[in-house]
């Protein structure tokens, strides 16, 4: 009987060597992503999360340490089909599923009401959010992957003034915290560059017929049109709008800048404007590497959004790195300090808001069917 107790005990303790090695071989660092990965928007989510697992099944490759434990980087994904309602129940699903940070979420008016939620968990969120209402709620808990819609509407607002000479800009927006947020500083842009708002006009992200809007805004003869939404409803808007014979250009942001857009507007895409946060991937600092790597994983090119996902996933693993630690409360410290050179920058870095500070925008032009850069404004990190 106690030869048998003895042999339990010694096959209890080796079993408990194992389990120790096995848990110091590799330690689990769960990071939470949700964003639209069903719907019209889920190809933005399908980008994102492709540029978050690039950059984590490379971490994992790497084989990193933390706290002395081979670090097991997981991404617990979630579709909040970008609506407010349920981007909140997906965050508290996150955080009852015991992640250590948050990447996502996509569009801004599910990022803001699911931030509260991180925040008081204390979990450090990067969001592709660009409403400027994200980091203006006080939260240390908050960072982004892009450039504000407050950097990137000036920047527009100027370029419609001065390079497009649009000295009279009408003005859609889809209501969303997104279109709405971008449109408002775009609006402050053109009147501080000397242009008029002749009209301003309001539809949603589910709309598909514009006429009125467009007829409305014909009878003004404005120079420029403004659309702050999405790709979904850019597309159609500018058929419409040659169809009404409009011939003022139609400009927007990063949404519109897609092949999406390019698909559902056709012919009439040519001379379309869209800005987007950023150098184009070739004038990143590791773009092509970028490009290369993403290609050969998912066959395919990154969309507009993948290599600053790839971005904010690398801060987030960076940061438990520089702490040694995967506990938020240690390591966002780290987040807030962060200082390195990505696949999008050399000079990645947050200002005391959580926003990045450099500041980048580039306009493209739809031309013989593709995207074109045209301008691109790079303001140097502070």
């Amino acid at each position: 009987m106690k030869m048998k107790q003895s042999m339990l005990a010694a096959c209890m303790a080796l079993a408990g060597f194992a389990m120790s090695g096995a848990a110091a071989h590799a330690a689990d660092i769960k990071f939470g992503f949700a964003a639209p990965l069903t719907g019209p928007q889920s190809h933005y989510g399908e980008d994102m999360r492709n540029g978050l697992l690039l950059a984590i099944e490379e971490a994992n490759a790497k084989g990193i340490e933390i706290d002395g434990s081979k670090a097991n980087f997981i991404l617990v994904s979630k579709d909040d089909q970008a609506d407010p309602r349920i981007a909140v129940q997906v965050a508290q699903q996150l955080v009852d599923e015991g992640v250590d940070g948050v990447l996502g979420h996509f569009n801004s008016g599910t990022t803001i009401p699911a931030s509260r939620v991180y925040y008081d968990a204390g979990l450090p969120q990067i969001a592709m959010a660009t409403s400027p209402e994200y980091t203006l709620q006080d939260y240390e808990t908050t960072f982004r992957m892009m450039t504000s819609d407050t950097q990137q509407g000036a920047a527009v607002g100027k370029f419609i003034v001065e390079k497009l000479n649009g000295k009279k800009v009408a003005l859609i927006d889809d209501r969303s915290a997104y279109g709405q947020g971008l449109a408002d500083e775009v609006e402050k842009a053109v009147k501080a560059a000397g242009g008029e708002v002749v009209r301003r006009e309001y539809t949603s992200d589910k709309a598909t017929d514009f006429t009125a809007i467009l007829t409305n805004i014909r009878g003004v003869a404005p120079d420029a049109i403004f659309y702050g939404g999405l790709d979904a409803q850019s597309g159609p808007m500018k058929r419409q709008m040659v169809s009404l014979g409009i011939t003022a250009p139609l400009v927007s942001g990063e949404m519109t800048r897609s092949d999406t857009f390019l698909k559902l507007a056709g012919s009439a895409a040519e001379g379309t404007y869209a800005s987007l946060a950023g150098v184009p991937l070739d004038q990143m600092t590791a773009g092509k590497e970028f490009a290369e790597s993403y290609e050969k994983r998912f066959n395919k090119a990154p969309g507009v959004y993948a290599p600053y996902a790839y971005d904010g996933a690398w801060n987030l693993i960076t940061a438990i790195q520089n702490a040694n630690s995967a506990k938020p409360s240690s390591y966002i410290g780290k987040l807030a300090d962060l200082e390195r050179s990505g696949a999008t920058s050399e000079h990645i870095a947050y200002d005391d808001k959580g926003d990045l500070k450099e500041i980048s925008v580039t306009v493209y032009e739809v031309k013989d069917g593709k995207w074109e850069m045209v301008e691109t404004m790079v303001s140097s990190a502070n």
